[in-house]
């Protein structure tokens, strides 16, 4: 049951992402202009003499985005393989293969998106998040088993 709940979430997930890259660049972008505003507030209260460039820092906000929503895909995909059986190396590489190949599926998706284009940069800051989260959860595993837990 744990296998098919693991892959599940994976599948879940990867739809989020698809949602997000669904929507057409003015959506997307009234998105993370709009977290970035409360950003921006909730530093000016504790800041309130800070300058900032919104749109860098915008841009900021949404590369940050591509790098976490791909760090959780990227611990949901190693769960999943660990779940099926598939361990160590071999479970570590495949899950980032996985995240990868989907990056770049998604970066094509976003070609027949209006305003949205594919980005080479995008899809390594994908894989960066993807190899972060699995390295994380490797590394969680590993001080669990330490200590006796798994």
């Amino acid at each position: 049951m744990y296998k098919i709940i693991s892959w599940a979430a994976v599948i879940i997930w990867m739809g989020f992402i698809f949602y997000l890259s669904h929507q057409p660049a003015t959506v997307s972008n009234e998105l993370s202009t709009g977290v970035t505003e409360v950003i921006v507030r909730t530093i000016e209260k504790v800041a309130p003499n800070k300058e900032f460039d919104i749109k860098r820092f915008n841009h900021i906000i949404r590369k940050n985005a591509h790098f976490f929503i791909y760090l959780v895909l990227g611990v949901f995909v190693i769960n999943a393989f660990r779940a099926s059986g598939v361990y160590g190396y071999r479970g570590m590489a495949l899950a980032l293969l996985v995240c990868v190949l989907y990056a770049i599926s998604d970066e094509v998706h976003q070609m027949f998106i209006p305003g949205r284009g594919p980005g080479i940069k995008d899809v390594l800051i994908d894989s960066a998040g993807a190899m972060v989260g699995i390295g994380i959860y490797m590394f969680v595993i590993k001080m669990l088993m330490i200590r006796g837990v798994l």
